[in-house]
């Protein structure tokens, strides 16, 4: 469970003292409410145009690491993602923390461990619930470079993740684990179902230009 406020506050900070980024790149920070007509088609395209600029020819492995825990309506929204992002099968697309498997605080740096030991290259796309303001509630956000999950409910965990999805399931501030007891499942399905589509046809975008390229040599 990641906080809105520290996630993207952190990314802002690093951009404005250079960090070793190169100054004319901005950090990447798109976002959609769930609840307007055609966001399926607004996360897409956003997903779409960051994947484009962030997964370069460097990376080999695409790693989707989804966290969360089947324990809580609010913090289930990353092995939802998992669970339906299952059925993708590309042979270098590996997704790790489902409904049967989660990865949650207990066993997230075990896994962190075995993406960097089994993968080649990896590209780490991180998905999680997110706590954030009452009005963003129903936000998805999409931003560059690591995810810090536990944040929204003050615990720290090792950040993961070159490109990161949020979704703000609720608000916080005070009880974060009462509120994510009371969030609505509807809700956290419908950024579920949102963030998995966009995701596969991404990846189906990517591999079927990689076939094409292969196929022109």
């Amino acid at each position: 469970m990641t906080n809105e406020e520290q996630l993207f506050g952190k990314t802002v900070s690093i951009a404005a003292s250079g960090g070793g980024r190169d100054m004319k790149h901005s950090p990447i920070y798109l976002s959609v409410d769930i609840n307007k007509p055609h966001a399926l088609l607004m996360f897409t395209e956003y997903f779409g145009s960051a994947l484009q600029q962030l997964y370069k020819d460097s990376y080999h492995h695409i790693v989707i690491l989804c966290i969360g825990t089947d324990r809580s309506t609010g913090d289930c929204l990353g092995p939802l993602v998992g669970y339906k992002m299952g059925l993708t099968r590309y042979q270098n697309v590996f997704v790790h923390g489902t409904l049967d498997k989660p990865v949650h605080a207990k066993n997230l740096q075990e896994t962190i461990q075995h993406i960097k030991d089994y993968y080649y290259r990896p590209f780490i796309i991180a998905v999680d619930a997110c706590l954030g303001k009452p009005e963003r509630v129903g936000t998805i956000s999409i931003g560059e470079g690591a995810l810090h999950p536990g944040a929204g409910v003050n615990k720290t965990l090792p950040e993961i993740g070159h490109l990161h999805i949020v979704g703000i399931v609720n608000f916080g501030g005070f009880m974060e684990y009462m509120i994510l007891q009371n969030t609505r499942l509807n809700l956290v399905m419908k950024m579920a179902d949102t963030i998995t589509n966009g995701i596969q046809y991404n990846l189906w975008k990517i591999m079927k230009e990689n076939n094409k390229n292969v196929t022109q040599k």
